[in-house]
């Protein structure tokens, strides 16, 4: 959605949407993550997978693409992809066979150290002081919650008479 949008008649110059400075962020994030992971032989996808457990091993599969936004079908060719490169073994719950959880193998924990310094390299890329980057994602977080419970309750139709 344009940002200062005044009427549905006025046509505002791309760089004016919200959407593309989001769309596009996302893509220069993702040019910084990549110089600092490619190091650590990771995707940002896979990071984002490896955070998750080092902040809680052996979670379900599904309580990590939950956590991660992920549908089964991206996140299982990530975790087998995790398991080929050895940081990760894939097992049924014991208790409950239907569930699959994730652990961390010795070499995904000692990867942890060498990827400590991820945040804050991307956080000095960023050029925002802490307070603001927190700030900032409060704000971004708010907006996505924002359009996700529109996009559940509503259906969209700009073009209806």
């Amino acid at each position: 959605m344009p940002v200062n949008a005044q009427n549905a008649d006025e046509m505002l110059p791309l760089t004016e949407f919200l959407c593309f400075a989001i769309y596009s962020a996302n893509h220069a994030f993702t040019r910084v993550y990549k110089s600092l992971l490619d190091p650590l032989g990771l995707t940002y996808p896979q990071y984002l997978a490896m955070v998750a457990l080092w902040e809680c091993d052996g979670q379900t599969v599904g309580g990590l693409g939950g956590k991660l936004a992920m549908e089964s079908s991206t996140l299982t060719p990530l975790l087998k992809r995790l398991e080929f490169a050895g940081l990760i073994h894939r097992g049924r719950d014991a208790a409950d066979e239907r569930k699959v959880r994730a652990h961390l193998t010795e070499a995904g924990r000692a990867l942890r150290a060498r990827a400590a310094k991820v945040p804050a390299c991307v956080l000095e890329a960023s050029g925002l002081s802490l307070a603001d980057a927190k700030r900032l994602h409060r704000e971004i977080s708010s907006l996505r919650d924002a359009l996700d419970r529109h996009a559940s309750g509503a259906e969209i139709a700009p073009f209806a008479s």
